[in-house]
């Protein structure tokens, strides 16, 4: 089992596509810079992360890096998990008391929105559902810091804030360029905290961006690239980390693709596979991985049917040494969705919404609730409500895999 002096990591700074309203830094103890690198952006640092972390320590590191280079921190540990606009509120309302001028999102992608979210009000006021939608902001913004200790929603690279409406539960996307995070440090060893669960439904979470936004309607040359570096990382590295949770060189590799995913859903939205998972997630609170993961296979079995996107996905699987040699388009794109169910049972989640506490009686509401999701509109493939319910009603059953699978080379 490697430990976390074994991996070494080549430092790199890179701006997002040569968008340099973004700067990406990564690289081992990397977060010890923060310091130094924060007095450009401010004096008194919001630090928005959770409980959870408080316990591990890592936000009481980060106040200590700031205070030693003279710069003030508030801290709000409060975060919660699927972020809502009163919890949101509660955030704000403590940024403007503290009068801040910097906020540092410290965590999971529930404490990036909840900083993203707060970034909103503070500055622009009003509530999270005047920002539904893009780019509806008419004020600057507060300088972002990102510091992800999951490798998984890419919330690091993306200008959006996924806040759930407190009344109709539904998932508000809230984007606007100025809530970019203006600096993103990707920290390998922050990421060894994670219990095993948590790296196995952000890791997942991470392989769905990757593998969703490849194929969306919005897909483009600089989203693509960032989709294949994305899946490239995450295929090759996941299942190490399942196998051995603390091989650092192996989870600075999923940080670093999840970060990339992060970067190609910016430029690209996500499908149809997100629409499935949003409502499972509103009902009964399954984690967001677990149901992103358990619905990505099924999703990608219904868009192959479109050539495009047969063409896309046997692209990934042949570049990925998934697809055997003499494999035709649709050999290649079936042997990558068998890997993605292998990786599902290989990470030991639940495979079935069934084990997950659903009935079969719930498929129309969560048909009619995926139908509504923005992501279903950039699904490659016109979705219908006939459609998910279809696909929901697969989900109660747990799907075949070859348990002889290469999971990597």
């Amino acid at each position: 089992m490697s430990d976390s002096s074994s991996a070494e990591f080549v430092r790199s700074t890179f701006f997002a596509d040569g968008d340099k309203t973004q700067e990406v830094i990564f690289g081992n103890r990397i977060c010890d810079e923060l310091g130094e690198r924060a007095k450009s952006f401010g004096t008194h640092a919001y630090l928005v992360t959770d409980s959870g972390l408080s316990k591990a320590g890592h936000p009481q590191r980060v106040c200590r890096i700031l205070t030693s280079a003279g710069i003030k921190v508030t801290t709000y540990d409060q975060s919660k998990e699927n972020p809502s606009d009163s919890s949101v509120q509660e955030c704000a309302e403590c940024a403007r008391e503290a009068e801040i001028d910097l906020i540092i999102g410290l965590g999971g992608g529930s404490s990036m929105d909840t900083a993203k979210g707060c970034n909103f009000l503070v500055t622009n006021g009003g509530s999270m559902s005047d920002y539904w939608g893009i780019n509806k902001t008419t004020h600057p913004m507060l300088p972002m810091i990102a510091i992800p200790t999951t490798a998984g929603t890419g919330s690091e690279c993306q200008s959006f804030a996924l806040i759930t409406n407190d009344q109709t539960r539904a998932k508000m996307a809230c984007g606007d360029k100025k809530a970019l995070p203006r600096l993103t440090l990707l920290d390998p060893e922050l990421t060894l905290s994670q219990p095993p669960l948590v790296s196995a439904c952000t890791g997942l979470d991470a392989l769905a961006h990757a593998l969703e936004s490849a194929v969306t309607l919005k897909r483009n040359e600089k989203s693509m690239r960032h989709s294949q570096i994305a899946f490239h990382l995450i295929k090759e590295n996941l299942p190490k980390i399942f196998d051995c949770p603390n091989d650092l060189n192996a989870r600075g590799k999923v940080l670093l693709g999840a970060s990339h995913a992060g970067a190609a859903i910016e430029r690209s939205m996500l499908g149809a596979a997100h629409s499935m998972a949003n409502p499972l997630t509103a009902r009964r609170e399954t984690f967001h991985g677990m149901a992103v993961g358990l619905a990505l296979p099924a999703v990608m079995d219904f868009n192959a049917s479109d050539r495009t996107v047969r063409s896309i996905y046997s692209g990934l699987s042949r570049a990925a040494g998934i697809a055997q040699d003499g494999d035709d388009e649709m050999q290649a794109t079936q042997r990558l969705i068998s890997w993605v169910r292998f990786l599902l049972h290989k990470a030991g989640l639940l495979c079935s919404l069934g084990k997950l506490g659903f009935e079969t009686e719930q498929i129309d509401e969560l048909a009619a609730d995926a139908a509504d999701q923005w992501t279903a509109s950039f699904n490659p493939k016109p979705i219908k409500i006939s459609d998910f319910k279809n696909l929901y009603g697969k989900l109660f059953h747990e799907v075949s895999y070859e348990a002889s699978f290469p999971i990597s080379n």
